[in-house]
């Protein structure tokens, strides 16, 4: 098995192609936990709920870039939504994003609009932006607060079925490639959805404590308890999915295995079974689970928490890169494998990636100087006053 067409020898999609969809993924989680208490009355996770919302949006912006960075002309790109094309699947993706869009842009408004008001009654560039995005409409009552409240319920309640179908539109791309065995099954998409909600739940936890470690606040342990346990069962069902999606297919030792168990084992041992699975899988899995069922001291529970959460923002991430990049190392004769290690100056390079995704955490900053994404954060001095 050492034959590679010539035309296979270079790897097409690069960092860019694993980047686009794990950025959506952080979309789609972080839209998910803000539901979680906008929708089904979570109260718990009230101290992130605003922070969760505001980075979906800001992900969200972010989420096509690295497609167009890929693209030799991204100008085109706006093609697909001035010729629409309802057959294409990446027309579809476009449909799909730019109603998200709306959605999410629309109910920060009516959840902040509160926040707005205040800021624009203010002076400088910050009030006149947000006198801007309310129309320069400043009314506000009781009777205002509630429609606003019903229709950003409404609205975060529709996103729900958006945000799976915006990543799971990611993992249907790859999926309905039938050509390429590493990908086409019917459960790609379904996996790329849980893995999705495992990350953004866990960039949340981890920007939660880092801002918090910052601002020197305190931690709202219930916040945090809640957001570890939802995090440890859909990582339970998303690691379970990819697992029983590999082993069916080598219980029923189909042709298409003896060339993907030969990619496991030759191409992808490290990063797949060692790192994403033996590694960032099973020690996250033991973490959070110690975190749900044993009382500890409340720093333990919160380093261990941290420390799984950000092992499986990796895990995520490993599992977009052997998914894009492992199913382009296999040949499409199935007689061979080529090889890839992103560069680091490259146009779609390893230095690009970080930059971009870097970015939204400057523009949630910039966001929350402007509105408060965390209103209800106490110092820890006023809590050791209070006690």
């Amino acid at each position: 098995m050492d034959y590679v067409f010539p035309n296979e020898i270079n790897v097409t999609w690069t960092v860019m192609i694993v980047l686009y969809p794990y950025i959506t993924g952080l979309v789609a989680g972080a839209f998910i936990v803000s539901s979680l208490y906008h929708v089904f009355g979570r109260n718990e996770l009230k101290p992130v709920a605003r922070f969760s919302l505001a980075s979906a949006f800001v992900f969200l912006l972010f989420a096509t870039l690295p497609l167009l960075v890929h693209l030799g002309h991204p100008e085109r790109a706006f093609n697909i939504m001035i010729t629409p094309n309802f057959t294409s699947a990446m027309a579809g993706f476009g449909y799909i994003y730019t109603t998200y869009l709306i959605l999410v842009v629309l109910e920060i408004w009516f959840v902040m609009r509160a926040d707005f008001i205040r800021r624009a009654k203010g002076t400088g560039l910050a009030a006149l932006v947000c006198r801007a995005l309310l129309f320069f409409n400043l009314h506000e009552d009781e009777q205002t607060r509630k429609g606003d409240h019903k229709i950003a319920t409404f609205l975060a309640g529709l996103g729900i079925p958006l945000a799976c179908l915006l990543h799971g539109y990611v993992g249907f791309l790859f999926g309905s490639l039938k050509a390429n065995p590493w990908w086409a099954t019917p459960l790609m998409f379904v996996i790329f959805i849980f893995s999705a909600i495992v990350s953004g739940i866990s960039v949340l936890i981890f920007h939660y404590f880092v801002v918090s470690f910052l601002n020197g606040w305190k931690v709202d342990q219930a916040c945090v308890r809640s957001m570890g346990r939802y995090l440890w069962g859909f990582m339970i069902v998303a690691v379970a999915l990819e697992l029983l999606e590999i082993l069916s297919i080598a219980y029923k030792q189909t042709e298409e295995w003896e060339v993907l168990g030969e990619l496991i084992e030759r191409k992808l041992f490290l990063s797949y079974v060692v790192l994403q699975f033996m590694t960032f899988s099973l020690i996250p899995f033991l973490l959070l689970g110690i975190a749900a069922l044993i009382k500890l001291r409340e720093r333990l529970a919160n380093a261990i928490t941290w420390i799984a959460a950000t092992m499986l923002l990796a895990q995520v991430l490993l599992m977009r890169w052997n998914v894009v990049i492992g199913g382009q190392l296999l040949s499409k004769s199935l007689r061979g494998f080529t090889s890839y290690f992103p560069g680091l100056f490259e146009k779609e390079g390893v230095l690009i990636a970080v930059i971009i995704f870097t970015m939204p955490f400057i523009i949630l900053y910039v966001f929350h100087r402007i509105v408060p994404l965390f209103p209800d954060a106490v110092p820890k001095s006023a809590r050791t006053a209070e006690r």
